[in-house]
């Protein structure tokens, strides 16, 4: 028998998708909590739905992952791990993290931001 050493994130990415592959693919979006939590994590500093910020505006997002599988995993991994984003202005820094470790959650504000 072989063993692996498994990192914190790898085991984290495990378990968020296991609670995603529950939630039914019909699920309908609830836009109320993911714009209260888009809001309290003051997203609307860098995005809007429609207009290019500092970051991008969500329908560039949503058109980036249309027809893609992984999308939702995707956007929550980018929101979860805070990679290196560069700026409209060509600033680089941290992508902040969403205050939220509830996997439904994050997996409504993904949708909600590929639902733009």
């Amino acid at each position: 028998m072989r063993l692996f050493k498994t990192s914190t994130a790898t085991v984290v990415a495990t378990a968020l998708s296991a609670v995603f592959t529950l939630t039914p693919a019909h699920a309908a979006v609830d836009a109320d909590a993911a714009q209260a939590l888009f809001k309290k994590n003051e997203c609307t500093k860098c995005h809007s739905v429609d207009k290019t910020k500092s970051g991008p505006a969500l329908k560039k997002i949503a058109a980036k992952y249309l027809g893609k599988a992984d999308a939702s995993d995707k956007l929550i991994k980018h929101m979860t791990t805070g990679p290196k984003v560069k700026s409209e202005d060509g600033t680089e820094e941290s992508h902040k993290i969403i205050d939220s470790k509830d996997p439904v959650a994050l997996k409504n504000l993904a949708d909600w931001i590929l639902s733009r």
